[in-house]
C-alpha cells in the first residue's frame, strides 16, 4: 500500500468552554500511529508518527541515524498496514545491514523523543556527529530568515487544521519555502524533510527551518544530512549549540516576527 492511503486526521465531537458558555462542535485531530521500521526483515525501531510521507521518513531516518551513508544503499521500501499500526519494510545493502546488526541498537520511540530505548549512556551519545564538519554554503541574510518564518504557518495545512503537528521546511537563500513536511514528532518531521530532499536529489543551497526547539538531536540530524544552517522557532539547548559549533552549523533560534538570535557561526548571516 502507499502511505497516501492512510488518513492523517480524524474528526471528533468535543465540548468547548468559552467565555462562560459551553457548546459542542466537531474538532479535527491529527492521527498518530505506531510505525515499525523493519530492515531486511528485522524490526529496528518503533516510532509514533503521522502516517504520511513514510518513504521520506524511512530514507531520512536511515541517513540521520547512520544506518546508511547514501540513498542508493536503500534498495526498496514497502508500506504494510498491520492491526496495531504500520510497518515500513526496508531493503538495505548488505554492508549497511551488517553494520546495523553490529550496533544491536533497539529503539522504542515516543513523540518528540529520539533516544528512547538506548541501552546505555555510551550508546546514547555514540551517535553525536561532533566529528563531522559540514561544508559551508552561501551566506544567508537576516531578512531571508524572517521571510521564511513569516511563511511557515501558512505552509502547514495539517497544523492549521489540528494544532498538533510540527513542520520542517527547506528554504532557499531568499528565505522562500521550497519543501515542507509535517509530523506529530519534531524529529520525524525533520527526517521526512531530509528524506524528501534526498529522494528528489535536491542539492540546492539554503537552510532548514523547524517549528520547534533545537535539541541536540535536531542539530545532529542536520549535520548528518550535510545541512549547514538550521533555524528553530524556539530555543536551543546547550548540547545543541556545542554540536553546532563543532560541526560548523549556523544555528538560529527564538525565530519570531522581527527578531531571532544566532547561537553559532554567525559569520554566515549578513545584513
Amino acid at each position: 500500500m502507499s502511505d497516501s492511503d492512510a488518513p492523517v486526521k480524524a474528526e471528533r465531537e468535543v465540548r468547548h468552554w468559552r467565555g462562560g458558555q459551553e457548546f459542542a462542535s466537531p474538532d479535527c485531530l491529527a492521527e498518530e500511529v505506531a510505525v515499525a521500521l523493519v530492515y531486511n526483515g528485522i524490526s529496528h525501531a518503533v516510532m509514533m508518527v503521522t502516517p504520511a510521507d513514510l518513504e521520506d521518513f524511512a530514507l531520512g531516518f536511515s541517513l540521520t541515524e547512520g544506518i546508511i551513508d547514501r540513498p542508493d544503499q536503500m534498495y526498496d521500501v514497502q508500506i504494510v498496514r498491520q492491526p496495531l499500526g504500520m510497518e515500513v519494510q526496508i531493503e538495505l545493502a548488505s554492508e549497511c545491514m551488517m553494520g546495523l546488526k553490529q550496533r544491536r541498537r533497539q529503539l522504542t520511540g515516543r513523540t518528540g523523543c529520539g533516544l528512547c530505548g538506548a541501552e546505555s549512556l555510551e550508546m546514547a551519545m555514540s551517535g553525536v556527529a561532533a566529528d563531522l564538519t559540514v561544508p559551508a554554503q552561501a551566506e544567508v541574510s537576516h531578512e531571508a530568515v524572517q521571510r521564511a518564518l513569516d511563511q511557515l504557518g501558512s505552509r502547514q495545512p495539517l497544523q492549521e487544521l489540528t494544532g498538533a503537528v510540527h513542520g520542517a521546511a527547506w528554504c532557499n537563500l531568499d528565505g522562500n519555502i521550497q519543501l515542507l513536511r509535517e509530523d506529530v514528532g519534531r524529529h520525524n518531521a525533520l527526517d521526512k524533510l531530509i528524506g524528501a530532499r534526498l529522494a528528489q536529489g535536491d542539492l540546492s543551497p539554503g537552510f532548514a527551518l523547524v517549528s520547534s526547539r533545537a535539541s541536540y538531536e535536531m542539530v545532529n540530524k542536520t549535520a548528518r544530512a550535510g545541512i549547514s544552517m538550521l533555524v528553530a522557532v524556539s530555543a536551543a539547548t546547550r548540547l545543541a549549540v556545542d554540536v553546532a559549533e563543532q560541526t560548523g552549523i549556523t544555528l538560529v533560534g527564538f525565530g519570531r516576527p522581527g527578531r531571532h538570535l544566532v547561537y553559532s557561526h554567525a559569520q554566515r548571516l549578513k545584513d
